[in-house]
């Protein structure tokens, strides 16, 4: 295996290792509050939104923006499963914690892309947070890197 992908794998690891700690607070609060270890709540966040209303969530995420005339589920599927294209990520089932950071750096323009960063920058604190608990809510079909060499 070659040093560059060592690297890269190296990172996302490392990566998953930060996101799975940023977590491990709602494992404390899930302990103390049965509705947030159901979803029903949301979940609180690390990244200092206020808790995400999942319903809600929903149909934010079906809402097309001004500025690329697009909804979540444009790109990414109803439930964040089935990305119109191979290069667009999976939300379905992704940390809560994770899509919010992700959305408040597109927002802030600290994260670039051509279609997310217009997309975020009109999204308020509780949308993210909404938006989060929907996705982080759902099935997963991600991977984790597990036995790969």
């Amino acid at each position: 295996m070659s040093n560059a992908v060592h690297a890269q794998r190296l990172a996302i690891a490392l990566l998953a290792a930060l996101a799975l700690a940023a977590c491990s607070q709602n494992n404390e609060v899930a302990a103390e509050d049965p509705g947030h270890a159901s979803g029903e709540h949301g979940s609180s966040s690390s990244a200092g939104l206020p808790d995400g209303r999942i319903a809600i969530g929903e149909k934010r995420a079906q809402v097309k923006s001004e500025a690329t005339k697009q909804s979540c589920v444009d790109c990414h599927g109803a439930e964040g499963n089935a990305p119109i294209d191979a290069t667009y990520p999976k939300l379905g089932g992704q940390y809560g914690d994770y899509i919010a950071h992700a959305l408040q750096a597109y927002r802030a323009g600290n994260r670039q892309n051509a279609l997310m960063t217009p997309q975020a920058a009109q999204l308020s604190d509780q949308d993210i947070s909404d938006l989060a608990a929907y996705f982080g809510s759902r099935s997963t079909q991600l991977r984790d890197l597990h036995g790969v060499d």
